[in-house]
């Protein structure tokens, strides 16, 4: 199964000058929690809203005056339509995200999610082993 048979279309994109504040009004309004971050056509990053909370709002800076592109997540791993689940599922798992932009020719077309990975009964397995992967903590323990 490709990736373009489970993604999600239609995925609203904040640009990198926008502020913080716009990027969490699209994640109501679209019920997601994440948004990719664009400079023009081509995706620069992707902020979610764990980003906001702890580079934006746990640091006491003003959602209205702080701009997307200085709390987005820039080293953002993407797809293609054409990638199969299985190898999407792996780069969720090895990269510990729970969401991939799918990018065709430089432009966003799709989300890709662990959600969407569940939802498809033949693709159960490789959405528990991605959650596996994904909730193992990447720090030491605190003792």
């Amino acid at each position: 199964m490709k990736v373009r048979d489970i993604m999600t279309q239609n995925i609203l994109a904040v640009d990198e000058e926008e502020s913080v504040l716009k990027a969490s009004q699209i994640m109501r309004d679209a019920n997601v929690g994440a948004v990719p971050v664009r400079s023009g056509d081509e995706i620069v990053g992707i902020i979610t809203d764990r980003d906001i909370v702890l580079r934006n709002v746990a640091e006491g800076q003003d959602v209205n005056n702080t701009l997307c592109k200085d709390v987005m997540t820039d080293n953002v791993v993407t797809c293609t339509p054409d990638m199969d689940v299985d190898e999407v599922a792996r780069l969720m798992a090895e990269n510990q995200i729970r969401r991939i932009p799918v990018v065709e020719d430089g432009k966003i077309v799709g989300m890709v999610s662990l959600g969407d990975l569940a939802t498809q009964r033949q693709l159960q397995d490789e959405a528990e082993d991605a959650l596996k992967n994904i909730s193992t903590p990447s720090m030491p323990d605190f003792q």
